[in-house]
């Protein structure tokens, strides 16, 4: 993982040194500093050694770059930073302006509080340059639908999936998430056959449907197999640290990082790359709600949640693996995977009621069916947290203190007891903000 960070003003090393010290974790191996006539920046990485940051310093540059597809920059360009973030907003990247009128960024709000509490996100696919945001790139449904059978379709969904793992390993030994679900189980099986060895991670309460299936799906790989069974105090004693690198109180997204963030700090003891499912459930129809859509408005739908990924389920991915200084790993984002996926036909993606239908067409010759078959769970639930957290966060809230405090000074109001617990822990981390418009919240239904 990697981390950016910089001011449009020189001699302001004290002031990057001090922002980056407040993602220092973002990268283990190697950390830099620098001022131009009219720049200070800074950025640390896991990936690049302290000489190969050299060649940023000599380009005016800092970045945060997996494979050119995903990514986050800042480049001194005629005398003031431009700024880019990819399509997909994998790679998380946050600007302001001081009180003089400077331009400032990071990767994440905490280093960025170091100058200005005016913080907004630069938005997925969009460049900042002399105070114009533009938007560069953006994702987009096809002219029209692959056609042909569903069996050749298929066979090229495999291959550019196995094509986009392999181009990720770049050593013997690797680590993948594996909840036992399609996306995770699918990524670990066409990565194993590349690797002398695979670390696979599982989380969850004693006896959940997670740890059963990634149990399951590990004998069958042969992987060295990892669980973390947690109790509810461990869920709970994790939840300052969550929200300090969730840098969110949302409710859905607290909840789902917690067994994500603990699972990360296992695996950091093993390797520094990981494998991630996420985005297939976006790509190929994996929400049960789904299933309600007309088929015909199934591809803005799908298009629409995967846009909305950036901070959201992206976000727990950044935060839970940079924490460690993983480099977390997404093929189902390969712009590859994705121009394909967007060009598979609604009806081959829910087929007679069931959801991820091509996928399970692709992977039938990885997988075993016990996994090819399960549905989807949410991440939650499928590692039983389920409403273990929420139920803790309301009973420690009661109904006057969340009736007199809900609306906040900036004047947003906090939707339930479970938001507001989280949203204390949130302010002792960093304070009451002016506004939260950089923040992303789930939808609630």
């Amino acid at each position: 993982m990697s981390g950016i960070v910089g001011i449009n003003k020189p001699g302001k090393t004290e002031l990057v040194t001090n922002m980056l010290d407040k993602i220092s974790y973002r990268g283990k191996n190697s950390r830099l500093v620098f001022s131009t006539a009219y720049s200070t920046m800074g950025m640390v990485s896991t990936l690049l050694s302290s000489s190969e940051l050299e060649h940023f310093k000599n380009n005016n540059l800092v970045s945060h770059n997996l494979f050119d597809c995903h990514y986050s920059t800042a480049r001194e360009n005629d005398g003031t930073i431009e700024l880019k973030r990819d399509v997909f907003g994998v790679v998380p990247l946050y600007y302001g302006y001081t009180e003089d009128g400077s331009l400032c960024f990071a990767s994440e709000i905490k280093a960025l509080l170091e100058a200005t509490k005016n913080i907004k996100e630069l938005p997925p696919g969009a460049k900042l340059f002399k105070n114009q945001l533009s938007i560069e790139e953006t994702l987009s449904l096809p002219d029209e639908f692959l056609k042909g059978p569903s069996d050749k379709i298929s066979v090229r969904l495999k291959e550019t999936l196995k094509s986009t793992v392999t181009k990720r390993i770049t050593s013997a030994t690797f680590g993948s998430w594996l909840s036992g679900g399609l996306d995770s189980s699918a990524i670990a099986a066409l990565a194993r056959p590349e690797l002398q060895k695979l670390y696979t991670f599982a989380g969850g309460i004693k006896n959940s449907p997670d740890l059963f299936h990634a149990s399951l799906m590990a004998e069958y790989l042969k992987t060295e197999h990892f669980e973390i069974v947690v109790k509810t105090e461990d869920l709970i004693a994790a939840l300052p640290e969550v929200i300090f690198h969730l840098e969110s109180f949302d409710p859905y997204l607290v909840r789902s990082s917690v067994m994500n963030y603990l699972v990360a700090k296992k695996a950091s003891d093993y390797v520094d790359h990981i494998f991630s499912g996420e985005g297939g459930d976006e790509l190929f129809g994996g929400y049960s709600y789904l299933k309600n859509i007309p088929l015909a408005d199934l591809p803005g739908e799908l298009l629409k949640i995967t846009a909305s990924l950036h901070n959201t389920a992206l976000q727990r991915v950044d935060r839970s693996s940079s924490a460690f200084g993983l480099v977390a790993h997404l093929p189902f984002l390969d712009p590859e995977v994705v121009n394909l996926a967007l060009k598979i036909p609604p009806e081959l993606k829910i087929k007679d009621g069931l959801e991820k239908w091509i996928l399970r067409q692709a992977l039938k010759d990885y997988l075993p069916e016990s996994i090819l078959n399960r549905g989807k769970a949410k991440f939650w639930e499928g590692a039983g947290v389920q409403d273990i957290i929420a139920e803790f966060a309301e009973s420690r809230i009661s109904d006057q203190d969340f009736s007199q405090h809900r609306q906040l000074e900036n004047g947003y109001v906090l939707r339930t007891k479970e938001e507001y617990y989280y949203y204390r822990i949130f302010q002792d981390h960093f304070g009451q903000l002016p506004d939260f418009s950089w923040l992303g919240f789930t939808r609630m239904n």
